[in-house]
């Protein structure tokens, strides 16, 4: 099964319904108007039922194949929402919004679920029920743990659920995918020295907080290096460091520091967390200052259940003839809160030699387009194939 006809049909309007997408981003949960375009746009393909409101701003499609008989229930993603970030790509259809914009592909992903809803709607050839999900909040917001928390995967009675990332640098339209731990769990911390501050002439007279924070940003370093099986993954890094003085000549009494923590598996997630804590709270101790460790765990690690990723990589060798092993992602995706729901697998789109997500200058490649449909159409048809 190569790329479908009527993708290629359908590519113009498709590639309009990005373009209008990304001139208007939104934020987070603050989807409204995408959200309200795709709730339209599903009601006109003639969806079976479109709810609106799931996850806070979330749609959700339902769509019956000609056969219901095997009472499969099959559940694709997409993401809705932009990031802050000032666009400079210059392109005709740029954001129309200061300050924010699609610099991840969430347009693309919505646009191209979006022709695969209105494909699955005219052709129906399938023996069971697709149900289409588009996703607020990805970047941060934890949108899929809101919409599961709604009830999603109950509400609809999905079996299963797939999602689907363009990615920069892979050829433009190739897929990989890999079973198993795939992107990694996103966890965030803040920690407070607090010490004695005084004149930067008397260093003897105070308990410096840059000292003990300095010794500590480099005692965190050790989590990794010394501390989890070097045949693991793991990131520590410490991305903010801020005093509460600004003059040359004020030793401050208190350091703010913040960061993000990647893992990949609970195992070592518990382990860093507690390494950190136990450096956060000994090494100020040493200097005659005290620590303090804020740790908030985010996004857990996104699992590709195995049965579903080898049928996923089938579905992709159909449309372009392989599919490549895909590397171990330390970025986070929350669709990790619906494979915890639900058995399923994520998989990467090559975007071409593009400008990588996450930058100002960065685009969605609308060349994939019909790629794309045709996997999320290929997902549903060869997953509930009719009798």
């Amino acid at each position: 099964m190569p790329v479908k006809n009527r993708f290629a049909e359908l590519h113009d309007d498709i590639t309009a319904w990005r373009r209008d997408i990304h001139a208007n981003p939104e934020l987070l949960f603050d989807t409204h108007r995408t959200a309200a375009l795709v709730a339209e746009k599903l009601r006109a393909f003639g969806c079976d039922e479109v709810v609106t409101g799931l996850g806070r701003t979330g749609v959700v499609g339902v769509i019956k194949g000609n056969q219901t008989g095997s009472g499969r229930v099959i559940g694709l993603r997409a993401d809705m929402d932009a990031l802050p970030i000032h666009e400079v790509t210059g392109v005709d259809y740029a954001s129309q919004t200061p300050g924010k914009m699609h610099a991840c592909g969430h347009d693309g992903h919505t646009a191209m679920l979006l022709g695969a809803a209105q494909y699955l709607a005219e052709t129906r050839n399938f023996d069971g029920t697709c149900v289409v999900i588009f996703q607020p909040a990805e970047e941060g917001g934890g949108g899929g743990r809101e919409m599961c928390a709604d009830g999603l995967m109950d509400r609809f009675g999905i079996q299963e659920v797939y999602g689907m990332h363009n990615w920069p640098g892979v050829p433009e339209g190739m897929f990989a995918i890999r079973p198993g731990p795939f992107f990694a769990a996103t966890d965030k911390f803040e920690i407070v020295i607090e010490g004695q501050g005084g004149h930067a002439a008397k260093p003897h007279d105070t308990i410096d907080p840059t000292v003990v924070a300095s010794h500590l940003v480099l005692a965190l370093q050790s989590i990794v290096s010394r501390n989890v099986d070097p045949t693991e993954q793991a990131v520590v890094s410490v991305t903010a460091f801020k005093t509460s003085s600004d003059a040359f000549n004020v030793i401050p009494s208190r350091v703010e520091m913040m960061g993000t923590v990647r893992t990949l598996s609970a195992k070592i997630r518990d382990q860093v967390e507690a390494r950190m804590q136990a450096l956060c709270e000994t090494i100020p101790a040493g200097f005659g200052a005290t620590g303090r460790l804020d740790y908030e765990r985010n996004y857990p690690v996104m699992v590709n259940h195995e049965e579903q990723t080898e049928f996923a990589a089938s579905v992709a060798r159909t449309i372009t003839g392989q599919c490549e092993d895909a590397p171990l992602v330390m970025g986070g995706e929350d669709f990790a809160f619906m494979l915890e729901e639900r058995p399923g697998a994520y998989i990467l789109m090559g975007n071409g030699d593009t400008a990588m997500v996450h930058s100002p200058d960065y685009d969605f490649n609308d060349a994939v387009i019909p790629t794309g449909c045709s996997w999320w159409a290929g997902i549903v048809e060869q997953r509930m194939p009719l009798g």
